[in-house]
């Protein structure tokens, strides 16, 4: 499962990955997506959320990619990723250059206490 939330004062969109995680599940978060972008300006954050996952099929590639291109046209300026199982790092920073094309700053942190921090919660 994806949820995708935001916080506008704070500037923040926050996706979390759930369980385990399928395409089409991608396909369907993607409305929620567009919606919670259209609350933020450019130069927002974005807290990825890799605590709760369990299994990402790796036929999720096309779809993530084509999620985290629809964040870096927003104009996200700091993605934290909360990865606390480095083994569930399904090639982030590879997707990171192919599909962020302003190159934000990415933090990966191991759990949410880092990335608030980070994040200057």
């Amino acid at each position: 499962m994806l949820l995708v939330t935001s916080n506008k004062p704070r500037r923040l969109l926050c996706v979390s990955y759930i369980g385990q995680v399928r395409p089409e599940e991608f396909r369907q978060g993607r409305e929620d997506l567009k919606a919670q972008l259209q609350e933020l300006s450019a130069g927002f954050r974005l807290l990825a959320d890799f605590t709760l996952l369990e299994f990402m099929r790796l036929d999720c590639e096309p779809e993530l990619g084509r999620m985290m291109e629809l964040i870096g046209q927003a104009g996200v300026d700091l993605v934290v990723r909360v990865i606390p199982d480095p083994s569930k790092d399904i090639g982030m920073n590879i997707l990171t250059v192919f599909h962020y094309p302003h190159r934000p700053r990415v933090v990966t942190c191991q759990n949410l206490m880092e990335a608030a921090r980070a994040l200057g919660l």
